[in-house]
Parts: structure tokens; C-alpha cells; sequence
């Protein structure tokens, strides 16, 4: 079963698309068809699979996302209790919740089918600079 991690640092929040990377390592393998997951070893950041065509649509996911949920100095979010790690640490643990830490991508012809869109995108919710390791497993 072949095997590979990324690490991708991140600037702070935001989305970083890691598709051209994951479809070079599906290419590598030489595995014709198989089920590709990509999953990210972290609790404060994400993976999605979203429009790569409009940097719109990102910027507007970024910003519904802040709306959503505020730093923990937000007045809104005075009931937080976590906070030895900062005031961003609790809401992007609630912005990985509602997102997800694993992707599942199907593979044939020995290409990701991905629709014409389509990109991965790793999600970092931390307000500083981070190295993210992700895991790519493809399964024959």
C-alpha cells in the first residue's frame, strides 16, 4: 500500500491547495485504480475539497468561517475555557470539528477523480505560521 507525507507550512489562516501534490503522488505509485486518503495530522486544521477555479469562493469560506466562529477575545465567545494556547487555539479546534481531518478521493486511469473544479485544500485556522504533516495512502 503505498505511503507519503507532506508537510506544508502555512502563513497563518487560510487555504492552501495541495492537489497538484497529491495527484503526483498517485501518479508515482503506478496504481491504476484505488482509493486515495488524505488526512492531516493535526487537531487545529483541516482538509476540503473545494472550487480551485475562483480565489472568491476561498476568500468567502475564510470569512463566513471567521464569522462563525470568532477569536476567544470575541465578546461572542466568552464561554470558552480553553485558552492556555491563545485566543485562536479553541476556535480552530471548532473549525476543524466542523470540517474534516480525513479525505477519501477515488482513483482510476491513475489519476485523482477529482471533478473539473476541484482541488484539495488543507484549512489552517491557527492565527500563526504552522508546519502541517498530511498523510497520503493510496489503497489498491
Amino acid at each position: 500500500m503505498p505511503q507519503s507525507r507532506l508537510t506544508i507550512s502555512t502563513n497563518g489562516p487560510g487555504l492552501t491547495e495541495l492537489t497538484d501534490r497529491a495527484a503526483a503522488f498517485v501518479r508515482e505509485t503506478g496504481v491504476e485504480e484505488g482509493l486515495l486518503t488524505v488526512f492531516v495530522r493535526h487537531t487545529s486544521c483541516s482538509l476540503l475539497i473545494q472550487e480551485n477555479a475562483d480565489p472568491d469562493v476561498r476568500r468567502d469560506l475564510e470569512t463566513f468561517f471567521r464569522r462563525l466562529v470568532p477569536p476567544a477575545d470575541d465578546p461572542s465567545m466568552r464561554w470558552i475555557v480553553h485558552t492556555t494556547e491563545g485566543p485562536d487555539d479553541m476556535p480552530a479546534h471548532i473549525r476543524a470539528a466542523l470540517t474534516q481531518t480525513s479525505l477519501s478521493i477515488p482513483v482510476a486511469g491513475g489519476r485523482i477523480l477529482l471533478g473539473t473544479w476541484q482541488g484539495i485544500y488543507l484549512f489552517e485556522h491557527r492565527s500563526r505560521p504552522h508546519r502541517r504533516e498530511i498523510v497520503l495512502n493510496l489503497m489498491q
